[in-house]
């Protein structure tokens, strides 16, 4: 595109300006306009909350979601919710600055004066504190329930906490797209809800006995135990107390099993055929492809 678009003004005066962009300016505006404004909803959504710490007494601010200032655009078949403008996740976790106590917001005053005492000997000790940014993202997010989880294990809180919090790390990572951690925090949820189911009364956050066996299903078919997930969401089906709506999630989960192994048969299947075929020509000493089902 010719840039001399003003060459009929070099008798006025408008000499080399043959090389302005009309837009240029307006389109950096715009842009740093558009980022400012990001920032500033998302500032504008939150408040902060003075909660005080039960480990070492101090009070701290912690940032917190104005209600209905969020979105939810979708639901998962583990629960896990897609948020529109503000994520509430990423504000789940509070920390007391001064002594490093952590957890999720639900639990933070659930705590004994024996954990206290391993707060105190075993977090504050080695805790250094963190400044925070106004508005967090997913990586934020990330660190601070790395160390809630770190506090619960300190403190020996009961297994259906910890699956919690490895259950909502796992949720970040899928945010990332970074399949492995997801998968890798997904199997200490398993096995932490499968400890709790055993071991814990219900509900367990706010999920009754039902509901629980859903999610273990849900979570083995994820990781890819497809036996034990059709065991746990085939009891959720065949059990009368179980209600209406978790059945139908476990019946649609169970489907989708049942869908992918038969996907898997045919594959196997086809790919046998294609060996077969190719095994004819062997005697002239051609090789033939190993399946891969």
């Amino acid at each position: 595109m010719d840039n001399n678009i003003f060459s009929d003004l070099d008798d006025l005066g408008f000499k080399d300006i043959d090389k302005l962009n009309i837009y240029e300016k307006e389109g950096q505006k715009i842009k740093k306009t558009a980022e400012d404004n990001n920032k500033i909803s998302h500032a504008d959504l939150l408040y902060d909350r003075t909660i005080t710490c039960p480990v070492c007494g101090s009070t701290f601010k912690a940032r917190s979601i104005k209600t209905s200032s969020y979105r939810i655009i979708k639901k998962d078949s583990d629960f896990f919710i897609n948020y529109n403008i503000i994520n509430p996740y990423f504000y789940d976790v509070w920390i007391c600055n001064d002594c490093g106590y952590a957890s999720m917001k639900t639990d933070f005053n659930k705590i004994k004066n024996s954990q206290k005492d391993m707060v105190k000997n075993k977090i504050s000790t080695k805790w250094k504190g963190k400044i925070y940014p106004a508005v967090y993202d997913v990586n934020i997010a990330i660190e601070r329930y790395k160390l809630s989880l770190l506090n619960y294990t300190i403190i020996e809180s009961p297994s259906s906490k910890k699956a919690m919090n490895c259950l909502k790390l796992s949720w970040m990572y899928r945010i990332l797209s970074q399949s492995e951690n997801e998968n890798l925090f997904m199997k200490y949820s398993l096995l932490g809800f499968k400890k709790a189911y055993n071991n814990e009364d219900f509900p367990i956050y706010s999920m009754d006995k039902f509901t629980t066996m859903y999610l273990i299903g849900e979570l083995s078919r994820r990781i890819g135990d497809s036996d034990e997930a059709l065991l746990w969401l085939g009891n959720v089906i065949t059990n009368p107390k179980a209600n209406q709506k978790i059945k139908d999630k476990a019946r649609d989960q169970k489907d989708l099993i049942t869908l992918s192994k038969e996907s898997i048969e045919v594959s196997s299947n086809s790919s046998l055929d294609k060996n077969i075929e190719i095994k004819k020509p062997k005697k002239k000493g051609k090789g033939f492809f190993s399946k891969f089902f």
